[in-house]
């Protein structure tokens, strides 16, 4: 039955994607830059409600008051596609740090486009890593907030860190705070996998590290700050869902945060 209740969720939301393209694409690129974001916004509620009533998850954000609504850096734990939509709902103006060949997705990357996203071309990072810095400068210069996996890529629940130093070139570079992000949607939501579980997804901003930090000092304070958070909400769905199916990285982690996982565990 889950797999059955995913797979209807994800063609329900082709479906509607390819909808609001139709739709929307006549207009959506005539409107001025933040009236625009009406567009994706709308789009991303039609997810989340048929999240909500065809897989049975929701979401909970906590700590908005640690958002700004000027120019920042976002750096986010990427686990899911989930916060990769969530994050527009809840950032006045975001600018993500995308790779490049989403740009070039047909419909999809066009919006991207039109939206002023920030691509990397992975495949020549040191130039790429420059290119971005100076997006990220022209994205800063007109109070947006300017959006980074870390990580760089998605990694499952309870994964042992990967941080990369492409975000503290950004933070030194552009001298702006950094807000991190921290969550659990990789449980609910998970990468490579059909299926798609019920509970509430967590997602915590944390409060902004100020500018000016020493590579080391900022480094260590952004994964502790993160992945601290991202322990605790882990445990929290541990505790709260013993039937959810957990993958082996997110009980391997349990077992060192001192938590036996008694349920269910999937590949």
């Amino acid at each position: 039955m889950l797999i059955v209740r995913s797979l209807i969720f994800k063609i329900a939301c082709l479906i509607i994607t390819l909808i609001e393209i139709l739709l929307f694409a006549p207009v959506y690129f005539f409107l001025p830059h933040k009236v625009s974001w009406i567009v994706p916004r709308t789009w991303i509620r039609g997810i989340f409600w048929l999240q909500k009533y065809l897989v049975g998850t929701t979401y909970e954000i906590e700590g908005t008051e640690h958002l700004l609504q000027g120019a920042c850096i976002v750096a986010v734990k990427h686990q899911s596609v989930w916060e990769t939509l969530a994050l527009v709902l809840h950032f006045n103006d975001p600018a993500f740090i995308l790779k490049r060949e989403l740009i070039r997705i047909p419909g999809i990357g066009w919006y991207l486009a039109r939206a002023g996203m920030i691509p990397i071309n992975r495949g020549a990072p040191l130039k790429a890593l420059k290119a971005v810095i100076e997006g990220a400068r022209r994205k800063a210069e007109k109070n947006r907030q300017v959006i980074i996996f870390p990580e760089g890529t998605r990694q499952p629940p309870g994964a042992e860190p990967h941080y990369k130093n492409g975000i503290f070139l950004i933070y030194s570079e552009l001298n702006l705070p950094v807000i991190p992000v921290a969550l659990n949607s990789g449980l609910y939501w998970p990468k490579q996998n059909l299926r798609c579980y019920s509970g509430k997804i967590r997602c915590r901003i944390l409060p902004p590290i100020k500018p000016g930090l020493k590579k080391k000092q900022f480094m260590d304070h952004l994964e502790t700050e993160i992945e601290t958070a991202c322990d605790r909400l882990l445990l929290a769905a541990a505790k709260d869902h013993n039937s959810l199916a957990m993958p082996p990285t997110a009980i391997k982690r349990l077992g060192e945060l001192g938590m036996v996982w008694e349920g269910p565990t999937r590949l």
